[in-house]
């Protein structure tokens, strides 16, 4: 277990996770800046959209670049900078670092090597799409991106099946109405609400059912980053999803999935499992012994 009191003395620099707008300047925070400005070097995911965000709030520290595809050497070339003593903020190209970013990564190295962490509030997307949705916001459930691959997305949208929070997914232009077609066909008719352009000049709500919103996108010139809000399952779902199978044995439910879902022996023990609510170890373990 690990104790951090980000503001008291230490012996390493700091890393500041630092949200940035999403599209509204005016969503910087004076802190933010602030910060920004007194790190001794912003680790960006792209340092050309970076620098039109300092540039306009006149800001001279320097940038380094972070991201997808240098991590794994440029990161720990950044836990030695904080070790020496440097402080360190990462951004991302708009709103919170970490969430469905290559700085979470980062942070998670930070934590290993015990150098402290402090986190802005800020701007996000996510949020403002749930708040605006007109869908429960009592419970949520952040999913970001769906697997491209329609099989991989099947085995997570059955995952989330039956979950009764508000499901959150992010979804680029070009794959949205593929993503509301396979939604729509395994979790129902439910009620959902697309957000683009959040905090821009064109910002859009599009709030319906599902297939509603499969028609809007079949129909539409799409543009734009998505939020994509799903109203989560409701009590009748949820029972009758727990009926079907209650007369099959552990390994009468995994075959069903691979016959009848088509799936391999993983996901269909990991579906099973979910299913039963038991860890997946005892469902691999009773199949495979029987």
């Amino acid at each position: 277990m690990k104790v951090q009191k980000s503001f008291s003395e230490k012996t390493t620099g700091t890393l500041y996770v630092v949200p940035t707008p999403i599209g509204n300047l005016e969503d910087m925070t004076y802190r933010a800046v602030r910060t920004l400005e007194e790190v001794d070097v912003i680790a960006a995911e792209d340092t050309r959209n970076t620098r039109k965000l300092v540039n306009h709030f006149e800001i001279q520290t320097s940038l380094v670049s972070y991201h997808e595809h240098n991590k794994h050497s440029k990161g720990p070339q950044l836990i030695e900078r904080l070790e020496a003593g440097e402080s360190i903020a990462v951004v991302s190209d708009a709103g919170m670092p970490g969430v469905s970013d290559p700085g979470a990564d980062l942070v998670a190295l930070a934590v290993e090597a015990d150098v402290v962490v402090v986190v802005l509030p800020g701007a996000n997307a996510a949020l403002p799409a749930l708040a605006g949705s007109g869908i429960s916001t009592d419970q949520f459930y952040f999913c970001g991106f769906l697997p491209r691959k329609k099989k991989e997305r099947a085995v997570q949208l059955e995952d989330l099946k039956r979950l009764s929070a508000t499901l959150i997914f992010y979804e680029s232009p070009h794959r949205l109405k593929e993503m509301l077609t396979h939604t729509h066909e395994i979790l129902g008719n439910r009620k959902a609400s697309l957000a683009r352009e959040l905090t821009k000049r064109y910002e859009e709500y599009v709030r319906g059912t599902l297939e509603e919103l499969v028609e809007w996108a079949s129909e539409e010139h799409v543009r734009g980053e998505f939020c994509v809000i799903v109203e989560g399952a409701s009590e009748d779902e949820i029972e009758e999803e727990d009926v079907w199978w209650a007369d099959l044995t552990i390994v009468e439910h995994v075959e069903y999935y691979m016959e009848k879902e088509n799936m391999k022996s993983k996901a269909a023990i990991k579906q099973a499992a979910l299913d039963r609510q038991l860890p997946k170890r005892d469902v691999y373990q009773a199949y495979h012994v029987e």
